[in-house]
């Protein structure tokens, strides 16, 4: 990355304070992803770290829409290490966790957040079905076959300036992974894919589980306002989703 195009997309860390206006602000230093790093070290795998850095952030609230960038507005590089939607949470834990460090934290968000690494308006994945196509190419994670695959094609324009775009997508029925728990490791990511004719997915999380073996989704709920866990089975109860892909993150090649 040269110089100029690295002071375009300076990290910020923004613990605890709100996103700015428009314009550039002060860098803040990391104040926490350090220490879920070295908290989670001990782990043995990816899964076990997701799990261990997820369940550390329960209760931080719950913000939509804290990415900076435009099709005419210079894309930053944004961390918020306090507040999170469905995908910049599930991008921030599966960074942490695959990090040894905090710029090897960074490094794994960018190869996360966007197409190739390139902190870009357009390389950013808006739409979840790229965000797990792209991460599937990447190695960061691969699919989850829980038996039984359907093929859904799904199209959506609903980002201005991207056009509509296109997919056909390998999804599974809702039903099959209820019934499948022992196919699901802590730390698998669902997408819950839309009924909406306009939109590929409406949700994603973590997979958990809970004292006594219950199947949870860890998430950034917008109903709840903040993470949380929640059973599976209620979350599928009230918002209805057909079908989910499921993902599981893949340790770092270094």
């Amino acid at each position: 990355m040269t110089q100029a195009s690295h002071r375009r997309t300076i990290l910020k860390f923004l613990a605890g304070a709100p996103l700015w206006a428009a314009g550039l602000a002060q860098a803040a230093g990391p104040r926490r992803v350090g220490g879920l790093i070295e908290q989670a070290k001990s782990q043995p795998n990816v899964s076990q770290r997701i799990d261990t850095i997820s369940r550390a952030l329960i209760g931080a609230r719950y913000q939509a829409r804290t990415l900076i960038g435009g099709p005419n507005r210079t894309e930053v590089f944004v961390v918020r290490e306090d507040a999170f939607d469905c995908v910049t949470y599930n991008e921030f834990v599966l960074a942490a966790a695959m990090a040894r460090d905090v710029p090897e934290f960074e490094d794994a968000l960018r190869k996360i957040r966007y197409h190739k690494g390139e902190v870009a308006w357009r390389e950013r994945n808006h739409y979840y079905a790229d965000w797990s196509r792209n991460n599937v190419d990447n190695g960061v994670c691969r699919p989850v076959d829980l038996g039984t695959i359907v093929k859904l094609e799904k199209s959506s324009d609903s980002e201005p300036g991207l056009g509509r775009r296109s997919w056909t997508l390998d999804v599974t029925p809702q039903a099959a992974m209820q019934a499948n728990p022992t196919k699901l490791l802590a730390g698998d990511i669902v997408g819950f894919v839309s009924r909406r004719a306009n939109l590929d997915y409406f949700h994603t999380g973590f997979v958990a589980f809970g004292a006594k073996g219950e199947l949870l989704l860890r998430h950034a709920s917008s109903t709840r306002r903040r993470v949380i866990d929640e059973r599976m089975a209620s979350f599928i109860a009230v918002n209805g989703p057909k079908y989910v892909t499921v993902l599981r993150p893949q340790e770092p090649q270094r």
